[in-house]
């Protein structure tokens, strides 16, 4: 019997991945180089494992003004998060697991500023009775142990939880931890492969949360 949701957080309730790439790839541009996205999906659904100033030095031959770029890249960002709200289906899926019993959790690679910072902002914050993110294990995604740490926290095995994803890196992660995992892709991760999920769906409005949990207890 399935007892909790645990949410991705960045791509899956908020799309701050595009706007992040975005933002890199004018910086890119500004300097007379590309950031290709096969070059950059290494970096989604986790941290460090792409450095964009270092490459981009490397392809410049030269040091750059990091302080400088920083400045423009985060300026830049901002704007264009300013266009975004919580994705289609999000809202939806937290009132039924309410109404339903379930417990919610949120696993993230993300530090836990930036998570609750916008969890805060957008008043999701109190849905979930769990928050797991990236500067409090010893490894992020596509590493289990986010997803080992939720279920501690949920007091509950990995049979009993879904977990809702948008990346490769996050969906690996999920299915290390023995997870039934979905995957719901954006605009960015779309254009990747998610086969290692066990279900996909373009948004959460695709399939109610009911018919989800019948598929997930099969």
């Amino acid at each position: 019997m399935i007892k909790a949701l645990i949410f991705d957080f960045d791509g899956l309730i908020l799309d701050t991945e595009v706007p992040d790439y975005q933002s890199w790839v004018e910086v890119y541009q500004a300097h007379g180089c590309k950031l290709p996205l096969e070059q950059w999906v290494a970096c989604i659904g986790t941290i460090d494992a792409f450095n964009p100033y270092d490459d981009l030095e490397q392809a410049l031959g030269q040091p750059i003004d990091r302080a400088a770029v920083r400045l423009q890249r985060r300026a830049r960002f901002a704007e264009l998060m300013a266009d975004q709200s919580i994705l289609p289906g999000v809202q939806d899926y937290i009132n039924k697991a309410k109404q339903l019993g379930l417990k919610l959790s949120v696993a993230s690679s993300s530090p836990r500023e930036w998570v609750t910072g916008y969890l805060s902002q957008f008043g999701l914050i109190t849905h979930f009775d769990v928050i797991c993110c990236g500067d409090e294990v010893p490894a992020t995604k596509p590493d289990p142990a986010l997803y080992l740490k939720a279920l501690q926290a949920l007091n509950i095995q990995a049979h009993e939880a879904i977990a809702l994803e948008d990346s490769p890196n996050g969906i690996l992660a999920a299915k290390r931890a023995g997870l039934f995992c979905v995957a719901i892709p954006n605009a960015l991760t779309r254009q990747l492969s998610l086969s290692l999920a066990d279900y996909q769906m373009n948004s959460l409005i695709d399939l109610p949360l009911e018919k989800l949990l019948q598929l997930a207890q099969f």
